[in-house]
This record gives structure tokens, C-alpha cells and sequence, in this order.
């Protein structure tokens, strides 16, 4: 199996948090969807920056794969074969082949041949953009199909490309199984099946809260203070909504049934509001903000602060 190197392809150090890696992946996929990407190898930067975050956002997985990239110029290294060296610290086969596993949920142990077998299941994991779950649709899936030797390992790739159906209201981590699309069986025995994991790729704007979104809603503190109507984008479009006078920072305005979709019902929109203050006032300004403070001087805005 090649070692990919995920931090190179996700544009991150190998030391960077994981906000600063989702804020990456954020961006890569959007510019390499291959619904609206114009580059000519989009499908498969978009394959690679999907499987990188896989790992890479999994603390577990992440540490997994960072002890497997430290140690890939090992003497030996994926072979089957070497003779271990007093005082050399050599990793076995094994070990790489469980990592390998935990990381990738691949087939290495050795299995005996029966004189008929299922084909093994493949998994592969699908990038699904908010938008796209609020209403069913076909897309182009291509994947490759390991091919085993009798030991169980690797021995080739074969490349397939079916036409599938993601359902509306697909949320992240969502199993869909193609049946009979896995590998195929040996003297007759089933095919596999194929499996398909959703994966939701983080929006911009949007939060998921279950099956609700929260975004997030400047306001300038005039706004918030004495209200007014601004223009709020959904999923679907964009609507007007009322901002009532005195809102406060944090209040939740709920938009009923702008949220995801699932069997049952559709989910809420929540704007959540946050004061934006304007930069620093110039004399004429500061003045305004004066005679407002000396207007309020009744208002305490620490009254309860610190207090149980």
C-alpha cells in the first residue's frame, strides 16, 4: 500500500491543529468538487483530500498514521521478510499491517483459501456537500476493487465506476450498501458488497446541530439595539428576517424548517447573533457613543457578572 502524505496534500504542517487542518479541507473541497471544479484532476484531488481528512481529523487515527509515516524509511519496510539485527528496533510486518488496519479498515492478516468464499465488502467513503442532501441525487462513484492473492494480501487494483443514488437526508457516517458491487467470490461463491460511508464536508457558514444548522449573524450594535431586517442565506435560498429590538449577543432566532431534511421532518435554521463593533470612532463618533453612555448610566452591564 502506498504512504500517502496527507499533510502535503491537505497544504498543512505536520504540527498544525485541527482547526487550521479543517479550515484546509474546507477550502480543497470546495475548489476540487467535481460537481463545480473546472481542474482537470478534481475527482481525484477530491478523493485524496477526503481520505486525508478522514485521518486527520480522528485524534486516534491521526497519531496511528503519524507513527507509520515516522517509521517508513525502516530497514524492511512493508516487506515480509528480513532478519532482525541485535540493538536494531525493527517493526514487523504485523505491526504496520495492524495500523494499516486501524487506519484504513484494509484486509492484511493471512486467511486460508475455502473451496468456496464470499468476496470481501469494500468500504469507500463519499463527500457530501449540505446542499446536496435536501433532495435525492445520481452521482458518478469511481473506486477501485482490491484483488487478493491466496495469503490474503494485495495483489492488484481493478477500477469501476457505477452511477448511485445518495438519498435525501444522508447525515455523516451514514452506511449505504451497494449489494453484490464488492469484491468477487471464489469458485462461485457471492460477491461482496460495497459500502459507502457519507461523510459531510464542513460548510463555510453553516453548523450542524443534529438535524438543525446554526449560523452565525453579525449585527452592528444599532442594529441589535433597535432592529431591523436583514437578508439571511439558507440552504436553498435566501430570506428576509425581522431582527427584534434589544437582541442580545448569543440569542438564538429560530427560521422553522430551513434546517436538513431526514424520513420524518426537516430541521430548524438558527441565527445566532454576535455585536460587531465598528473600528475605532474618529472625535465626531466617540462623541455619539458619549452621549449614549451618559444616557444609560443607569445601565450595568456586569450587574450579575461573578455573582451566583
Amino acid at each position: 500500500m502506498e504512504l500517502k502524505d496527507y499533510y502535503a496534500i491537505m497544504g498543512v504542517q505536520r504540527t498544525d491543529s485541527l482547526k487550521t487542518i479543517k479550515t484546509a479541507y474546507r477550502r480543497l473541497a470546495r475548489k476540487y468538487h467535481p460537481d463545480v471544479s473546472k481542474e482537470g484532476d478534481a475527482e481525484e484531488r477530491f478523493k485524496e483530500i477526503a481520505e486525508a481528512w478522514e485521518v486527520l481529523s480522528d485524534d486516534k487515527r491521526r497519531a496511528e498514521y503519524d507513527q507509520l509515516w515516522e517509521h517508513r524509511n525502516d530497514p524492511g519496510f512493508g516487506q515480509y521478510s528480513r532478519q532482525e539485527q541485535p540493538g536494531q528496533n525493527y517493526h514487523s510486518p504485523e505491526d504496520f499491517d495492524d495500523i494499516f488496519s486501524s487506519i484504513f479498515g484494509r484486509r492484511g492478516a493471512q486467511q486460508a483459501r475455502q473451496q468456496q468464499s464470499r468476496g470481501h465488502d469494500v468500504e469507500i467513503e463519499v463527500a457530501v456537500f449540505l446542499e446536496e442532501t435536501l433532495e435525492a441525487h445520481k452521482r458518478p462513484i469511481s473506486f477501485k476493487l482490491p484483488v487478493y492473492d491466496m495469503f490474503g494480501r494485495v495483489t492488484q487494483e481493478t477500477a469501476k465506476t457505477l452511477n448511485v443514488t445518495i438519498p435525501a437526508g444522508v447525515v455523516d457516517g451514514q452506511r449505504i450498501r451497494l449489494k453484490g458491487q464488492g469484491t468477487a467470490g471464489e469458485n462461485g461463491g457471492p460477491n461482496g458488497d460495497l459500502w459507502l460511508i457519507i461523510r459531510m464536508a464542513p460548510h463555510p457558514l453553516f453548523d450542524i446541530i443534529g438535524h438543525d444548522l446554526e449560523i452565525v449573524l453579525p449585527l452592528a450594535p444599532w442594529e441589535a439595539a433597535l432592529g431591523t431586517k436583514v437578508t439571511l442565506p439558507t440552504l436553498k435560498d435566501s430570506i428576509r428576517l425581522t431582527i427584534p429590538a434589544g437582541s442580545q449577543a448569543g440569542q438564538r432566532l429560530r427560521i422553522q424548517g430551513k434546517g436538513l431534511v431526514n424520513k420524518h421532518q426537516t430541521g430548524d435554521l438558527y441565527a445566532v447573533i454576535k455585536i460587531v463593533m465598528p473600528p475605532k470612532p474618529d472625535e465626531k463618533i466617540a462623541e455619539y457613543w458619549k452621549t449614549l453612555a451618559e444616557a444609560q448610566t443607569s445601565f450595568d452591564p456586569r450587574e450579575k457578572w461573578g455573582k451566583v
